[in-house]
């Protein structure tokens, strides 16, 4: 039996979503937001020189049509990038009403959500009186700390001190649909923050808020305050079987790597790996070698968009991609015949854009392992149907296979 390797690059995307003006940072619409062309265009111009130099380098991405993609969805000028593809590309479009997460991995997954995620108002207070009053209560505090829109490290900085002076958790909350809940580890207590996550899920996930989001960290406010690797999503369920359960009906094994396991709340899944994206893909160099016939491996590399899109940061973003590009190149390498890997991004974020929000973008299709050619514009979607396919079990959900 084949086996399937679905990597997802974090908020990697190139442009040319059709819908992208119903999308804003701010009062800005995504019209025109492109994350792959801008960083290369910088990169090319110079203006990305921080830890790097020179032309954004990505041969083996490159070489299985990364450029050619980006060219197709969006039409623009991606220097130094301009390989003949040797492996089966195409771009894929969203058609769920979000640019986050959680609905890119469900339709990409073979399930475009079926609903419009709640948001909280850019206002301070964020939330609603009886929902900072819930939070509290699971706290076991008079209070809480932050009801606001605010960057997780930033908010930590600036509140770190009195969190550790009061005991009340600092509540934030971003363009996503999530409530983010950060915590000292050792004088609030890890176990403590996790059950007051735990306890506040189902009221959010019935108001239709994505993800609850634990965000322990360390520190004092003498040396300064760094979250932890101990971040937990609780994320909403899925309302109907996605990917993950098709393989796993079909009596085959499913392996999570990176934040897969908290998006999906661990359904349809056997074995998880979490850490850096460094350790990522040392989990991931370790599945080419140990995953079983007929299965699943389903990775995400969250560092694109957590420590370089979101903070607009062009030379960072360029760096990562580089490095991954050098440690996918030995990836392909490993792979055994009947092997598949598809590799693709969930939505995009633009670190030459305004705001600090995701944006509404297409996203690359990159398969080894299926011949060459182009798949032209598909449907996320898609992606969990032709990886059916290759697995030869069923498929459900409004997918069409592109193999």
């Amino acid at each position: 039996m084949s086996r399937a390797f679905l990597v997802v690059m974090d908020s990697v995307g190139i442009g040319g979503a059709p819908d992208a003006d119903r999308f804003f940072n701010g009062d800005v619409p995504d019209s025109g937001a492109n994350t792959l062309a801008h960083i290369a265009q910088a990169c090319a111009e110079g203006r990305a020189e921080d830890g790097r130099s020179g032309p954004l380098n990505l041969p083996n991405l490159d070489a299985l049509g990364l450029g050619a993609a980006a060219r197709l969805a969006s039409g623009d000028a991606i220097p130094g990038l301009n390989a003949k593809p040797n492996g089966l590309w195409g771009c894929a479009r969203e058609h769920s009403p979000g640019k986050d997460t959680p609905s890119g991995h469900w339709e990409l997954a073979g399930l475009p959500v079926p609903w419009d995620w709640h948001y909280f108002p850019d206002t301070v207070p964020a939330f609603p009186a009886d929902l900072s009053r819930a939070a509290a209560q699971a706290a076991g505090t008079e209070g809480i700390l932050g009801d606001c829109h605010a960057s997780g490290t930033e908010i930590i900085a600036e509140l770190g001190a009195e969190h550790m002076r009061t005991g009340w958790p600092i509540c934030y909350t971003s363009a996503d649909s999530v409530f983010q809940i950060a915590a000292h580890e050792e004088s609030f207590g890890l176990d403590r923050l996790l059950d007051m996550c735990r306890a506040l899920a189902p009221r959010l996930h019935e108001m239709k808020v994505g993800r609850v989001i634990a965000r322990p960290f360390v520190g004092s406010p003498e040396a300064g305050f760094e979250r932890t690797a101990n971040r937990k999503d609780f994320a909403i369920l899925p309302p109907a079987p996605v990917l993950t359960n098709w393989v796993q009906d079909a009596g085959r094994k499913v392996h999570a790597v990176g934040k897969i396991g908290d998006i999906f709340s661990m359904q349809g899944i056997d074995t998880l790996r979490k850490g850096s994206d460094a350790e990522l893909m040392r989990h991931l160099s370790d599945l080419v070698d140990d995953a079983e016939q007929g299965s699943l491996t389903f990775a995400n590399f969250v560092e694109f968009d957590s420590l370089y899109g979101h903070r607009r940061d062009i030379s960072g973003y360029a760096r990562a991609l580089e490095w991954f590009d050098h440690e996918i190149g030995k990836f392909l390498a490993r792979l055994r015949p009947g092997d598949l890997l598809v590799l693709t991004a969930d939505h995009g974020n633009d670190p030459s854009w305004t705001g600090t929000d995701h944006t509404r973008e297409q996203v690359p299709v990159l398969i080894s392992g299926s011949g060459t050619g182009q798949i032209g514009q598909v449907d996320f979607a898609d992606i969990a149907a032709s990886i059916a396919h290759h697995l030869n079990i069923p498929a459900q959900g409004p997918g069409r296979n592109f193999l």
